[in-house]
């Protein structure tokens, strides 16, 4: 109460040790504060930071000796905490293929010198940053830890490589040995049923696979008769599908196709 008193509203509240926007939380007010709190009670513990209004990206990395031997930035569509608490979304993850445009500029830049002061040796990184509508980049998360949510694996897609290979070679021996080339912007789509119970349908996704043929790398949605997972436990929801495109603006339009045109139904 006295911290969020002196960062003022609004805020987040937010586990020290949380994956996924678990247990995290926008509050507004004094009054949503309290009615918060109670929900937080199995957290040990929680910081309150200010809220930061911007797109929201990733500054993921496979280093060697706290050198980044290999990078990547993905965009979060839209940003964790509305996947979280809008059980509607679909939500959206984008790896950007070209990491030289300037307004991702800030974000890797900062995401380097916090290599340095944090001391990084070898192995994965992931940290999350906001690009304010001034054009700052603002952290929010710094992991020394690979990012969940398959993010790894559209890695591998953008670059027609195996991370988890590299990083046991830059682990063991020191050395990253793949082609690190950004090939594709790859949009990996989480879908969540409507209803609950068990999977009952799913409609659009043979007008989608059609749409985009020659360009989905995965297809991994529940099947009919299967168990509804609980949204708000999993970002994974109730399967996936991947698309890869070079051109941004398709992969995009490929992804919220799918999030858009796919529906699954529960009961």
């Amino acid at each position: 109460r006295a911290a969020a008193e002196e960062i003022g509203y609004p805020l987040v509240l937010k586990p020290i040790a949380g994956a996924g926007s678990a247990d995290t939380y926008r509050v507004t007010s004094a009054a949503e504060l309290e009615a918060v709190l109670p929900s937080m009670r199995g957290v040990p513990e929680a910081s309150c930071e200010e809220y930061i209004e911007g797109e929201e990206f990733t500054f993921d990395t496979v280093c060697i000796g706290g050198k980044p031997a290999y990078e990547n930035v993905a965009q979060y569509l839209p940003k964790p905490l509305e996947m979280r608490t809008l059980e509607w979304v679909s939500p959206v993850i984008i790896t950007v293929r070209d990491m030289a445009q300037a307004k991702l500029a800030g974000g890797i830049e900062l995401g380097r010198k916090v290599l340095g002061a944090l001391g990084m040796g070898d192995g994965f990184t992931h940290m999350e940053w906001y690009l304010t509508p001034k054009g700052e980049a603002v952290f929010g998360e710094i992991g020394c830890r690979p990012g969940g949510g398959h993010i790894v694996d559209q890695m591998n897609y953008t670059s027609d490589i195996d991370l988890f290979r590299e990083w046991a070679r830059v682990s063991c021996h020191g050395k990253f040995e793949a082609d690190a080339t950004r090939k594709y912007n790859v949009g990996i789509v989480f879908k969540r049923a409507r209803g609950q119970g068990h999977i009952t349908r799913i409609t659009g996704l043979g007008d989608w696979l059609r749409m985009c043929k020659g360009w989905v790398a995965e297809e991994k949605l529940l099947r009919p008769g299967t168990p509804r997972r609980n949204w708000k436990h999993t970002l994974l929801s109730d399967g996936h599908v991947v698309v890869r495109h070079p051109d941004w603006d398709e992969a995009y339009k490929m992804s919220f196709a799918a999030a858009t045109g796919i529906q699954m139904f529960a009961e």
